[in-house]
C-alpha cells in the first residue's frame, strides 16, 4: 500500500557547555530538515516472500534482523519497500574452483570435444607412441580419436601404431577413472595389457601381454634386470614409493627412472612408465607434463644421468610442464 515517508538530514550541530550545581554539563542540539513528502510502495511479508520465490518466514527474520533496508513495523505488520533488494545469504557456499581431475573427468563422461581432455589424449598419446617408433602423424592421431577413423593417402602404415594409438586413448582413460587408487603391480600390468591387446606381439607366443616379461631385454645398450629378478624388484621399488605419503615431483620422477631401469616389460615401457607419471602428478595436485618430441633426447639423457645430476630430469619435466601449463591457462584451468 502507498504510504507517505518523509527523510530528516542534520543540517548543523550546537554544542554547548555549561555549569550548574558544581557539575559540568554538555549538551549537543541537532538542527533538522525535513525532505518533501516522497510516494513509496510498500509490499507485505507475503507479496515479498513470492517475489523472492522463499517462505515468508525467511522473510520475517530478514526484517528483524535490519537486513532488509527500509522495512518497519506498523502493528505487528511488516512494511517491505518495494524496490528493497534481497539480502545474500550468510551462509552460501562458495563454490571451490574445479581441479584439473575434476575437469578431467566431467569432459571424458560427457565426451566433450575442444577442451583439456581431448588435448591431453590426443598430444599426450601421440607423443608417447611417436617416441618409441610410430609414424602416425598428430593430424592423424587426432583424427583417430575423434572419428574412429584414419585417412592415408600414398603411404603404408603399420597397423599395430593404430591399435596401440587406440588402446593408449583406452590407458588414458583408465589412469582418469582410477587416479586414486594407489599403485601397485595389479594396475601396472592392466595398464600393460590395454596398450598391447590386439598387436601383433600378443600373437607371438613369448610375449607376455599384461605380465612381467619373460625373456631378458636391453634400452638403450644398456642391459636391465633378467625377467626371474624383475617380481621382486617391482614388488621393493613400490613398497618404498607407497612408503612415502604424499609424493613430490621429484619422488615421481625418480619412481619413473627406477621403473625404466627395471624395464619389467618386454616392450611398452616407456608409455607405461609416463602413464603411471601423468597419473601421479593428478593423484597428488602436480601439474602433469607431456614429453613431447623436441624434448625427446633431453629425457633420455636425464634418465641415463640420474644418479649423476638429476637437474636434467627435473628440468626437462619442468620444461615439458611449463607447456602443460600453458593449455591450462587458455582453458582458464585453476593449478
Amino acid at each position: 500500500m502507498p504510504l507517505s515517508a518523509k527523510k530528516l538530514y542534520i543540517l548543523t550541530t550546537y554544542k554547548f557547555i555549561f555549569f550548574a550545581d558544581n557539575m559540568i554539563y554538555y549538551i549537543k542540539i541537532h538542527i533538522f530538515d525535513i525532505e518533501g513528502d516522497i510516494k513509496m510502495n510498500y509490499l507485505s511479508v507475503a507479496d515479498v516472500a513470492k517475489k523472492w520465490n522463499i517462505s515468508e518466514r525467511s522473510v520475517r527474520n530478514y526484517c528483524s534482523k535490519g537486513r532488509i533496508e527500509g522495512a518497519f513495523l506498523t502493528g505487528k505488520t511488516w512494511n517491505i519497500p518495494e524496490n528493497a533488494k534481497k539480502p545474500e545469504r550468510m551462509n552460501k557456499r562458495k563454490e571451490k574452483p574445479k581441479t584439473l581431475l575434476a575437469i578431467l573427468q566431467e569432459e571424458k563422461v560427457s565426451k566433450y570435444s575442444g577442451g583439456i581432455y581431448h588435448k591431453t589424449q590426443i598430444d599426450l598419446t601421440y607423443n608417447s607412441n611417436h617416441m618409441e617408433g610410430s609414424r602416425l602423424t598428430h593430424d592423424q592421431t587426432r583424427f583417430i580419436f575423434e572419428t574412429n577413423t584414419i585417412s592415408i593417402e600414398n603411404e603404408v602404415v603399420n597397423v599395430d601404431d593404430i591399435i596401440e594409438t587406440t588402446n593408449h586413448f583406452r590407458c588414458i582413460d583408465m589412469i582418469i577413472d582410477h587416479v586414486k587408487t594407489e599403485l601397485n603391480e595389479k594396475f601396472i600390468k592392466e595398464l600393460h595389457f590395454i596398450l598391447k591387446s590386439g598387436t601383433s606381439d600378443s600373437k607371438k607366443d613369448w610375449f607376455a601381454v599384461g605380465d612381467y616379461k619373460k625373456f631378458p631385454n636391453e634400452v638403450g645398450n644398456m642391459k636391465t634386470p633378467l625377467p626371474e629378478e624383475v617380481d621382486n624388484l617391482m614388488k621393493d621399488l613400490l613398497k618404498e614409493y607407497n612408503s612415502k605419503k604424499e609424493k613430490t615431483f621429484e619422488d615421481i620422477l625418480d619412481f619413473h627412472v627406477q621403473f625404466e631401469r627395471i624395464h619389467p616389460f618386454q616392450d611398452g615401457n616407456g608409455r607405461i612408465g609416463r602413464l603411471i607419471m601423468f597419473k601421479e602428478c593428478l593423484k597428488y595436485n602436480i601439474v602433469p607434463f607431456i614429453i613431447e618430441d623436441n624434448l625427446k633426447m633431453f629425457y633420455y639423457r636425464g634418465l641415463k644421468e640420474w644418479n649423476n645430476e638429476r637437474g636434467y630430469l627435473v628440468d626437462t619435466c619442468l620444461t615439458a610442464q611449463d607447456r602443460y601449463k600453458a593449455y591450462l591457462d587458455y582453458f582458464r584451468i585453476n593449478y
